[in-house]
């Protein structure tokens, strides 16, 4: 599991390309809301070690958390071979985010 949102990143085009479970993060370093979900996210990630994991930091003009139309952080969008399979938003608990990951990582 990332620990750290970091603003580097990848093209749409290219996280469309993927192959597999992904999980792609939305959210900032200092958001409060996104440092809450650390914990739930951390307990759910427990034994899914094949999902791909992107801490995408997001804000103002960052093209990929547009082109997902994201609006609130953190958001989480599982992704299976590239394509939104669901998404969660400010998850407070790891069984929500547990839901999602039961869908991509099979």
């Amino acid at each position: 599991m990332k620990i750290v949102y970091v603003p580097e990143a990848p093209p749409r085009a290219d996280i469309d390309a993927l192959q597999g479970a992904t999980l792609l993060e939305f959210g900032a370093n200092w958001c409060g809301h996104c440092m809450a979900a650390q914990p739930p996210l951390q307990q759910a990630m427990a034994g899914h070690d094949a999902v791909a994991h992107y801490k995408v930091e997001d804000g103002p003009g960052r093209p990929l958390g547009r082109s997902y139309r994201v609006k609130l952080w953190p958001t989480l969008i599982f992704l299976r071979d590239g394509v939104e399979v669901a998404r969660v938003v400010r998850p407070l608990k790891a069984d929500e985010i547990a839901a999602g990951l039961s869908q991509i990582d099979h």
